[in-house]
Parts: structure tokens; C-alpha cells; sequence
């Protein structure tokens, strides 16, 4: 297991927030950038994705943590 991955029973990995954000820098840009309204939708859209992912990860861990 890597540094950055969690078991296979997780909900998801660092590695896929870290795709979405990754994904998200063009919309983000876009949005700051040149006032794209529909890339602003995108990367809300991805923020709400990678905090539910966040949210799943803590409930892992916290559930991993107490059955220890």
C-alpha cells in the first residue's frame, strides 16, 4: 500500500481528490480567468464531488480507527 492510497475497503483515495482537483484547474481558470459562468457550474460541481469523497474518506478512517 502506498503513502498516498488507502485500503481496498475504502471509499476512495487521495488519489482520486487528487484527480478531480486536477481535472478542475482548466474550469477553474476558465472561470477566474476569462468569466466562463458554465466552467464556475463545473468546478462547483467537482468541489461538491471531492467533499463528499473527503467526507466518506473521515468516515472510513474514524470507523477504521475505533474498530482497532
Amino acid at each position: 500500500m502506498s503513502d498516498n492510497t488507502m485500503s481496498d475497503n475504502a471509499p476512495t483515495t487521495l488519489n482520486d481528490m487528487i484527480e478531480l482537483l486536477t481535472e478542475a484547474q482548466t474550469d477553474y481558470g476558465k472561470f477566474y480567468g476569462d468569466g466562463n459562468k458554465a466552467a464556475g457550474t463545473r468546478v462547483r460541481k467537482v468541489m461538491q464531488q471531492i467533499k463528499t469523497a473527503a467526507h466518506d474518506v473521515r468516515v472510513h478512517v474514524q470507523s477504521t480507527k475505533n474498530g482497532q
